[in-house]
């Protein structure tokens, strides 16, 4: 039987949902990992809570719906929304008890040991009990407004993941008849109450909830308390909109934002000591079902540990402290467009500064040769240097167009506000093309020089966000290539205006060519595979779910083609399958920096080309996004990715692990006599080096004697 006739087998391909829950154990596991400092393994797990957080919001609120709806056929793995929602609860039941036994068999033990202490009221000695109700008198009652549940007291509406507590009643005029009330946790509170006169180096805590829970009786004069439960209620966080039916996309947006708090709910955390009649009470106001229940340990929503790793007396239980190096070329007197007209820059963060594309749109705004500046915005930082460099490039009368992503998921209050803002500075604010999300990473600067007018462009596989180049991996790219800059100049015209898309020689752009583009590029390496040429695929990217690419993975491997992927998140293409799959290998890395970067390699009968950009291999990004993939055309940097980067990603061998066909992954371990090696440790002491020649060579210019003229000396 041919190979291809295997390829819609439902056993080829995994399912995302419970793929992506795969990536989260991958997270776990580094919060399980003894060899990571102490409160990285508590950020780690925060992570893995926060993660689980919006895969409820968004994937799970999706499922329920298709199974409300009665949208039950399968997918290409062969599983129906009803399958899919039973192994999802079956999987995060074990994740959630994981979660727990962690913190407390492991974490607890080892921040106690470290002078960090967690504290229950009544566990407390005497006048420490005085202290807790007296800050809960003082700082905890006045914000808080109990709401009894009765005929004349309907049950209130509870904003998405907020922390509740149910209170259960028992008024003396009526012995053994139960109310409820709800203490709902006002957000403006902190979730970790430090207890005063400790030393420095000694952090005693209570949880917030735990401080509500004991003092629940003077929310309630005169009436008995019998007893108090913190819950938290995760809701339907997806924004639901038609941008043909929207007549202004910024106000239905703020519209949908203000629904998202109050979304259908669809899971319940509560602790595991609250009686079944408490239970059944809140799961048939929040019209769920057992299925929705996760029962945990206190404290309810673990996330509220990420101000441990806050704390600034706690460095030594921390990674040991990076900071990225300037790339040498904009270490010189020359201007960074002087630099980049000269030859392309390439640059990988977070090891390499995202000072110098910050750089670039400041010098940008204050040259008076630059006549324009076009850009498109995912994400960006509060206080954002990227927004103050636009406003400060319309102020000094450059032309500078903006192309603002409003559906950025979860950013979308930050986006408008930056629009807002950016438009009050004359800025040229656009919203992109309807029905799609413009996810690309482009800066695009004219420029007049003395020879002629020049396009100077910044492409990256990450978002222009300051604060997240610190910890998420990606590479850029400066170039003034005009087979590209005029490919993006075009694109620009096609998004901002009326212009149709014609198509592109160098780039491929989502939603017009990149899914053809690509499946030629793989196409080509079948046949150099049948041919007995060099051929080989190496790609690097977050998630791989699209089934028309994972079939042409499937060909290619069938044909002989050797495939090496990194996927850090989401993969559905299942390697390893005899007569299907057999040719590829697939690796995650999970580590200190979030791997963000996508790479794609083509061997090409040894001329080798390479790709990189802002799309994963997902329907979503090769169809309803505007994406951009680059090449890189320089040789030199071209050669440096080969054997620097993705040679260097090959060999991890710490912290990457090996997808198996049954969709679960194991560490992968050195060989005999192989050395190990993490790759983000070899990119930071690369950095390191380069830090230290750096100054090294400063400290050279500035103990060299300095030779003065004799006029000038005479003078002084």
């Amino acid at each position: 039987m041919p190979a291809s006739s295997h390829l819609p087998q439902a056993s080829h391909y995994s399912n995302r949902e419970l793929s992506w829950l795969e990536f989260n154990q991958r997270v776990l596991e580094e919060a399980q990992d003894p060899s990571n400092p102490l409160l990285e393994r508590v950020k780690f797990l925060c992570i893995s809570c926060s993660n689980l957080d919006e895969f409820f919001e968004i994937r799970v609120a999706g499922i329920k719906q298709q199974i409300e709806n009665k949208t039950n056929d399968p997918g290409p793995d062969g599983l129906s929304a009803l399958e899919i929602f039973k192994s999802i609860n079956d999987r995060v039941t074990q994740m959630v008890q994981d979660q727990y036994t962690l913190w407390r068999e492991q974490l607890v033990p080892a921040l106690n040991l470290n002078n960090i202490r967690f504290h229950r009221v009544e566990d407390m000695p005497d006048y420490e009990r005085a202290w807790a109700k007296e800050y809960f008198l003082q700082e905890v009652y006045p914000v808080l407004t109990p709401l009894a549940i009765d005929p004349s007291h309907p049950f209130p509406q509870l904003l998405n993941k907020s922390l509740n507590v149910i209170v259960s009643l028992e008024r003396s005029d009526a012995p053994g008849e139960h109310r409820y009330a709800i203490v709902q946790v006002p957000r403006v509170l902190n979730r970790l109450i430090e207890l005063p006169e400790r030393s420095e180096t000694v952090h005693d805590f209570l949880f917030l909830s735990q401080l509500i829970e004991s003092h629940a009786h003077l929310l309630f004069p005169g009436v008995t308390v019998s007893g108090a439960y913190a819950f938290r209620v995760t809701r339907n966080s997806d924004l639901y909109i038609d941008d043909e039916e929207a007549l202004n996309l910024l106000r239905t947006i703020e519209e949908e934002l203000r629904k998202r708090n109050r979304g259908n709910a669809v899971r319940l955390e509560i602790t595991n000591d609250c009686p079944t009649a408490v239970v059944q009470f809140l799961l048939e106001k929040f019209k769920l079902t057992k299925q929705d229940l996760y029962l945990v340990e206190d404290p309810i929503n673990l996330l509220r540990l990420v101000a441990l790793t806050e704390l600034d007396t706690l460095s030594n239980l921390r990674y040991k402290p990076f900071s990225p190096v300037t790339v040498p070329l904009f270490q010189t007197e020359a201007s960074i467009f002087e630099v980049i007209r000269h030859q392309d820059v390439l640059l990988h963060h977070p090891y390499e500064s995202f000072s110098s594309v910050v750089e670039f749109l400041e010098t940008a705004a204050n040259d008076p040769r630059v006549l324009a500046v076009k850009m498109t915005l995912y994400r960006t930082s509060g206080d954002s240097p990227i927004i103050k460099g636009l406003i400060a490039a319309s102020r000094a009368g450059k032309q500078v167009t903006v192309l603002v992503e409003l559906k950025a998921r979860f950013d979308e209050a930050n986006n408008i506000a930056w629009a807002r803002q950016m438009e009050d500075a004359g800025i040229h604010v656009v919203y992109g093309l309807v029905g799609l999300k413009t996810h690309c990473k482009v800066m695009f600067v004219v420029r007049r020089d003395d020879d002629r007018i020049r396009h100077y462009v910044h492409l990256g596989t990450g978002n222009y966000h300051p604060s997240t180049a610190r910890f998420y991996t990606d590479l850029g790219l400066f170039t003034t290539k005009t087979a590209i800059t005029d490919e993006i100049a075009a694109l620009f015209n096609a998004l901002t205006g009326m212009s149709e898309y014609h198509g592109s020689k160098k780039l491929l752009v989502a939603p017009f060519d990149m899914v053809d583009k690509f499946v030629n590029l793989i196409e080509r390496e079948i046949q150099h595979a049948k041919a007995g040429k060099p051929a080989g695929i190496f790609a690097k990217m977050n998630a791989l779910v699209d089934m028309e690419i994972i079939q042409a993975l499937y060909k290619a491997s069938c044909a002989g083609v050797k495939i090496y992927l990194i996927v850090r998140g989401t993969c559905c293409l299942r390697p390893g399958i005899p007569h299907v799959s057999e040719n590829i290998e697939v690796y995650s890395i999970v580590d200190q920096f979030l791997e963000h970067s996508r790479i794609f390699q083509f061997d090409n009968d040894g001329k080798y080309e390479i790709y990189l950009g802002s799309a994963d291999w997902m329907p979503r990004n090769l169809r309803r996004r505007v994406e951009v993939i680059f090449p890189l055309d320089d040789p030199k940097i071209k050669q440096h990715v080969m054997e620097q980067i993705i040679g260097i990603y090959k060999k991890d061998n710490v912290k990457s692990r090996r997808l198996l066909p049954d969709g679960k992954h194991e560490r992968r371990k050195p060989g005999e006599a192989e050395p190990t090696l993490r790759c983000q440790g070899v990119f930071m002491a690369r950095a390191e080096q380069e830090n230290q020649a750096a100054a090294h060579a400063t400290a050279a210019r500035v103990q060299e004697p300095q030779i003065i003229p004799i006029s000038l000396a005479a003078e002084s």
